[in-house]
């Protein structure tokens, strides 16, 4: 993963955290509420940071999952000596569930543009994963830019290009809204999967939950100017299992099966799929992952159906199965292409 903006070194902010998380676990005193306040506004990374510090219990094994946590609410951990790293761990814990239903509400009036307005991007047959500070993860593809814009009021994404697998954390009051090719995708709480395919339509597959979609009424608006969205009840809805190829002259639902949806993110995986697509197809699919270009020389080739599972960007082992199972060779030209032809 690349964020665009630069990354200064962020041992301080480690360290700062930390302390911090020492701090609320005591409680903090109004002026130590302000104090956190600015420290958040002063650098976009470091509530971030703060989160990732609270879920040190995760992989410490300190603490049960976070579900136990509702059930059963963590006494006051001690610091005792020879049992820090045990202390942490469960300090951690406890500001995870205060963080999650209670640290919008410690931290009041702060604007939250500051604290995730970044782009993300990933290049050609490169994956990456992100996690936002309200816990909603993304898996950006290849060649993937996405910007993300949080305030107190919305979480907005821009896809500008390729594709990425959203985990979305709940938030009623906040829906998470996915901005693509003049298409708005909403959520409250979700799992899907957004491509903007060559045609620029976007395909859409949803893995858990529900989705809204609509038309973006004015595409040319800034992430950062556009106004509170909520998409009417009568807006087209997506289920768990269920498609769709917004904006292609056929826009219509379709059911999709656990297969179906294995293969469709395995790239998740660094995997790619085919089940008898044909061999025009499949190299379509593995050129997203390289900057290789296939040539036909024997136009009929492109029918040729193929089956198997690839890793994404493997073009020698792509060419490799084309000459054993296929008899189909391959050669170089001089700009590096592969040229694809009949023994």
């Amino acid at each position: 993963m690349n964020n665009i903006r630069p990354m200064p070194s962020k041992e301080r902010l480690y360290d700062q955290a930390s302390q911090w998380i020492v701090k609320m676990d005591k409680g903090l005193s109004p002026d130590e509420e302000t104090a956190l306040r600015e420290w958040l506004q002063a650098d976009p990374q470091s509530y971030s940071i703060l989160m990732e510090m609270t879920q040190l219990w995760d992989k410490m094994d300190a603490m049960s999952r976070l579900s136990d946590l509702f059930a059963k609410p963590t006494a006051t951990p001690q610091w005792r000596s020879g049992n820090r790293a045990k202390a942490l761990g469960a300090i951690a814990a406890s500001v995870v569930l205060a963080g999650i239903v209670g640290l919008w509400s410690l931290l009041g009036g702060l604007s939250l543009d500051s604290l995730d307005n970044n782009v993300y991007h990933t290049a050609v047959g490169e994956q990456s994963s992100v996690m936002l500070p309200d816990g909603t993860q993304l898996i950006l593809n290849t060649n993937t830019k996405v910007s993300v814009h949080y305030t107190a009021q919305q979480r907005l994404l821009q896809l500008d290009s390729g594709e990425i697998n959203i985990s979305v954390a709940k938030d009623p009051n906040r829906p998470l809204s996915v901005m693509a090719a003049g298409q708005i995708v909403q959520a409250i709480g979700t799992e899907f999967n957004i491509e903007i395919t060559d045609q620029q339509n976007i395909e859409l597959v949803v893995t858990e939950g529900k989705v809204k979609v609509a038309v973006q009424q004015d595409p040319q608006k800034s992430l950062a100017r556009q106004p509170q969205l909520a998409l009417p009840d009568n807006a087209l809805t997506l289920a768990a299992g269920e498609q769709v190829n917004l904006g292609s002259a056929q826009q219509q639902v379709t059911e999709v099966t656990a297969d179906d949806i294995e293969v469709k993110l395995s790239w998740r995986q660094g995997n790619l799929i085919f089940r008898g697509e044909s061999l025009e197809e499949a190299v379509k699919e593995i050129g997203r992952y390289t900057s290789v270009e296939f040539i036909f020389i024997n136009e009929d080739l492109k029918k040729t159906r193929v089956a198997g599972m690839f890793k994404a960007g493997d073009v020698e082992g792509l060419l490799a199965t084309l000459r054993e199972n296929f008899n189909i060779v391959s050669e170089r030209d001089g700009a590096g292409n592969v040229l694809l032809n009949t023994k």
